[in-house]
């Protein structure tokens, strides 16, 4: 039996990674700093650890050896630094999560290599002081330009589910069932999302595919934030209210000013199948509208 480490993975999409391995009939570890409950059982192992402690990080991995590994929580050159040094021994593959904010704007759809890390300059900073684009780039550069084991760099949209804690697409079915205002400053401006349980799934697909370097993970579609605000509206029965000024209570967490979208076609010559985001976010928020915040 094939065995895998997820660092992190708790929560969220980390865990259908977690449950898409387990199906897949690999033995799965998931690493964290064990403050948090799951809810694997005894199906999974456990490691905790304290990833900004490098000792502790050596220590608690120290004698393993893993046919892949997937890394949920790297923000930093440091972290990457940290990783290869506790893990270049110790498997062949690892599965790094990254962002479609490694990229910079464009009014087309982005491609790989429209980010190149190979030759991105690397400049380690402790991790605090880094934003979470130029923490993920780095993450990159430092595994493609230094690691010895085959590195993929899933890079994702942002994911929405029924799960999502940051409840960023609940901040808008929230606000318009309680008719309050909205600040978006380009509600024609369109983006892209990827389901929760669809991330999982590729990351986890991206382990067991022969495949190497950054690849794009994102549902078919894009929507404009006009159109999604009419798809909450028809579910709330209710007109969104759009601010003219913002402030912290009106601005939209998927405030873009701009198109920021991808291209999943490297993934599908790959071979994934990706759901079209059309078929399956009205019901995810008519299950928003009819669950709001309490």
């Amino acid at each position: 039996m094939k065995n895998a480490l997820v660092i992190g993975g708790t929560r969220f999409f980390g865990v259908h990674l977690v449950e898409t391995l387990l199906e897949r009939g690999m033995e799965v570890t998931v690493a964290t700093r064990g403050k948090m409950a799951d809810s694997f059982g005894d199906r999974v192992k456990r490691i905790a650890f304290d990833r900004s402690d490098l000792a502790n990080f050596k220590e608690a991995f120290q004698d393993t050896k893993w046919d892949a590994i997937y890394d949920q929580i790297c923000y930093s050159a440091q972290d990457a630094l940290d990783a290869i040094e506790v893990f270049n021994d110790k498997t062949d593959k690892y599965i790094l999560t990254s962002t479609l904010s490694v990229y910079d704007s464009s009014s087309e759809l982005l491609k790989e290599e429209d980010f190149n890390p190979y030759i991105y300059p690397i400049e380690v900073k402790p991790t605090k002081e880094v934003t979470y684009k130029e923490g993920k780039r780095q993450a990159e550069a430092v595994f493609f330009q230094k690691a010895a084991f085959q590195t993929v760099a899933v890079r994702i949209p942002i994911v929405v589910g029924v799960n999502d804690y940051t409840q960023r697409l609940k901040f808008h079915t929230d606000k318009v069932t309680s008719e309050q205002e909205i600040y978006l400053p380009n509600p024609d401006a369109a983006m892209g999302f990827i389901d929760e349980k669809e991330a999982g799934q590729f990351i986890a697909w991206a382990g067991v595919k022969g495949i190497e370097g950054p690849v794009n993970a994102c549902a078919d579609g894009i929507i404009t934030l006009s159109e999604l605000l009419v798809l909450i509206e028809k579910s709330a029965g209710k007109s969104a209210q759009l601010a003219i000024e913002k402030n912290n209570e009106n601005a939209s967490p998927y405030g873009i000013e701009s198109f920021w979208a991808m291209s999943n076609d490297k993934a599908k010559n790959l071979g994934f199948h990706f759901s079209n985001l059309h078929e399956w976010l009205p019901s995810l928020i008519e299950y928003l509208v009819k669950n709001p915040s309490k």
